[in-house]
């Protein structure tokens, strides 16, 4: 048996605990990298550009938003689709569903780039951007936008990689872009005299060298998964799998674009452009651990995929169990961190004294829910995984739009810049109670197929016994 095939039939028989270690680990590194490969930017842009270029990158996070729920939506519906038929031992659709995974992305990141292009300033707008911060985010934008397809094709397969069983390669390729970001940032910056130009050549560039590596391991034929001639051609029923699965992170993509604008236009509303370079430190700070978490749900993705494909169900709801607890430390420890030093967080990216205190405030509002946040987003992860899409939607847009809009529009008119920081936090709580709800509906439900397939086996392996007895006492 090749090691690709061991690696495979490991998340159907090595304990439950080992292999969400074994998954989540490298991507809790390599998510934790990703945090700071974002942080990266803003710090070197905030102290070495300037605080309104802060905001002007703030602007830009709606539109990266919206460029990226194309890309989970082909990544991670192909990753979760991947790991389900390898747990039903379909290799040759496996790698059918990589090359169509290929092209989705080939053309998503060339068509939604182009557009985004073509409109870019409009678009920058009604994001929230004014006179001063539309230069800085406009100049960054172009880059990023430039190199769409390369961050397409990076995200998507390094997402492949860990359902192909890859988790360290997934991860390697994570931590090689944030090493060297991290050295051509301050060369592009400071050195070369770019700005902020700088900081978004060295993301694209970093992201490009990734790249060429992750199509040299599929390009091998001695992978599982592996590019193969015919398998680039477009397939109906792949696709149809790919989007519906990839339909619960698009909206969660898409939800954030949704929110953030809102955000950005009530905080020039109530605040100012500082108020908006606020809000971008405070998601930055809050972004560590949620990176921090998604490299938890990305360790369960592939075992649960695998096991629901196998009709595993009590390893399932094992790696369920253990991931929220993973999840539940993690937020609470960002929690305790938010609450006791904000200040020297904000610090980090900033000099400017009124934008650390608004930055301060900020964090302590945005992450003040975390202890339950960790929790819903493992379980909407949870039902991603296991391919039942529409009620990871319904808990993605729960959280995202369904509460947090509504609040959005109603409490700052009541409270001021305080309504839109207090949004959030009550959103987060109100939809994690939701995702309990949900979970204990469906883990009984679990449990019941569980019982079911147990007393079936019971029952064979009770003829099977019977069988043979007979067979022995026939020989006597």
């Amino acid at each position: 048996m090749s090691d690709n095939k061991k690696a495979a039939l490991e998340l159907g028989t090595k304990p439950v605990g080992k292999l969400l270690m074994q998954y989540a680990i490298p991507a809790i590194i390599a998510m934790t990298a990703s945090s700071l490969y974002n942080m990266v930017d803003s710090i070197f842009i905030g102290q070495g550009v300037g605080p309104l270029a802060i905001s002007g990158l703030a602007i830009t996070f709606p539109l990266m938003n919206l460029s990226a729920a194309f890309g989970a939506a082909v990544g991670v519906g192909a990753s979760t689709f991947i790991s389900v038929k390898l747990g039903q031992k379909d290799y040759d659709t496996a790698k059918h569903i990589l090359g169509n995974t290929m092209t989705l992305n080939l053309i998503m990141g060339l068509g939604v780039g182009l557009v985004c292009l073509l409109f870019l300033d409009p678009i920058l707008r009604f994001f929230g951007a004014s006179d001063q911060t539309i230069p800085y985010a406009r100049d960054y934008m172009v880059i990023i936008l430039l190199g769409n397809v390369i961050t397409h094709m990076y995200f998507g397969l390094n997402a492949v990689l860990r359902a192909a069983g890859k988790p360290k390669h997934a991860m390697s390729a994570t931590i090689f872009t944030v090493v060297l970001n991290t050295l051509l940032d301050p060369l592009f910056i400071y050195t070369f005299g770019l700005g902020i130009k700088g900081a978004a050549y060295a993301t694209v560039l970093a992201q490009s060298l990734a790249l060429i590596w992750q199509l040299y391991i599929f390009s091998r034929p001695k992978e599982l998964l592996h590019f193969k001639r015919g398998t680039f051609r477009l397939q109906s029923s792949i696709i149809r799998n790919i989007i519906a699965i990839g339909l619960s992170p698009f909206s969660m993509n898409v939800c954030a674009c949704i929110v953030v604008i809102l955000i950005n236009n009530s905080m020039v509303h109530y605040g100012s452009d500082l108020a908006v370079g606020a809000y971008g430190i405070a998601n930055k700070v809050a972004f560590i651990f949620v990176m921090i978490n998604m490299g938890v749900n990305q360790g369960m993705q592939p075992i649960a995929g695998y096991n629901y494909g196998a009709m595993r169900y009590d390893r399932l709801m094992k790696v369920v169990k253990y991931s929220i607890i993973a999840a539940t430390a993690i937020m609470t420890t960002g929690f305790i961190i938010a609450m006791t030093i904000p200040g020297p967080c904000a610090r980090l990216f900033t000099t400017d004294p009124i934008l650390i205190d608004l930055s301060a405030k900020g964090i302590r509002y945005i992450m003040v829910a975390f202890p339950v946040v960790g929790y819903q987003m493992v379980v909407s992860n949870f039902f991603q995984s296991i391919g039942k899409a529409k009620i990871s939607i319904v808990l993605s847009l729960s959280r995202q739009l369904l509460i947090l809009l509504p609040l959005l529009l109603v409490l700052p008119t009541m409270f001021g810049i305080n309504g839109v920081w207090v949004s959030m936090p009550v959103s987060d709580t109100l939809s994690a109670f939701m995702a309990a709800w949900i979970m204990i509906v469906h883990m009984r439900k679990f449990k019941k197929q569980h019982n079911e397939i147990t007393n079936e086996q019971k029952v064979i392996d009770n003829k099977q016994k019977q069988l043979t007895n007979e067979q022995k006492d026939t020989n006597l």
